[in-house]
């Protein structure tokens, strides 16, 4: 992730708008617009305050993202890895987004979702409709492997729960969080924007109904150890 998707996903992480960034930062909202659509970028005072504001690093900013992403623990194997993508992404295909699977919910007016395979199980609960949060979690032989916890909200009645979950559906080994990087159908565009790798990650995803956004989901997670 180079430096403009950063900074949208950081300033959307908060609720901001670009003119209340630029507020923040005593710039125009004309120069965020320029750094986060890539035709301008910040000196460096404005990069201290940038990494003041939203608590990162300056370091974290200019870098991209093969240069963030944090090394897998050594217990960790690559062919584990590969193998815990693979489920996921398999237990993705047969919960929620495929309106199956779904179990007694463990806590009132939740949603939970349970698959099984082998060694590995897959947990997801959430709750909430139109605003909503949740967690999901990868178990080997019991033990807590992968977690992840989301939070969107719907933003227009022209959203499509069936089209998001067609998009979470297409997810793949390179982004095996949520939804691929870019998936469309019809008058509708998913995206995902996501920093960091399978180990430690944050990410932004959305819905675009004829160029209006309509939904929007914050998600972050990681390895556990």
């Amino acid at each position: 992730m180079i430096f403009p998707e950063k900074l949208q996903l950081l300033r959307k992480s908060k609720g901001m708008t670009q003119e209340e960034l630029a507020s923040a930062l005593d710039v125009s909202r004309q120069a965020v617009a320029k750094w986060e659509s890539g035709q301008g970028y910040p000196d460096i005072s404005n990069l201290i305050s940038i990494s003041t504001l939203f608590n990162v690093t300056v370091d974290y900013l200019v870098k991209d993202a093969d240069c963030q992403t944090r090394p897998v623990e050594a217990e960790t194997t690559p062919s584990e890895i590969e193998e815990l993508i693979d489920f996921r992404l398999l237990a993705n295909r047969n919960t929620y987004a495929a309106f199956s699977n779904e179990i007694e919910a463990s806590r009132p007016s939740a949603h939970d979702f349970k698959y099984e395979k082998g060694a590995y199980t897959y947990i997801d609960t959430y709750v909430g409709g139109e605003s909503f949060a949740g967690e999901e979690a990868v178990f080997k032989d019991g033990v807590a492997k992968y977690a992840m916890n989301y939070c969107g909200r719907v933003l227009d009645e022209a959203f499509s729960g069936d089209f998001l979950k067609e998009a979470l559906q297409a997810a793949t080994k390179e982004l095996p969080y949520r939804g691929p990087a870019h998936y469309a159908s019809g008058e509708y565009t998913y995206t995902a924007k996501v920093t960091g790798d399978i180990s430690w990650f944050q990410g932004y995803e959305e819905i675009y109904h004829e160029g209006k956004k309509v939904y929007e989901c914050f998600f972050h997670g990681g390895l556990m150890h």
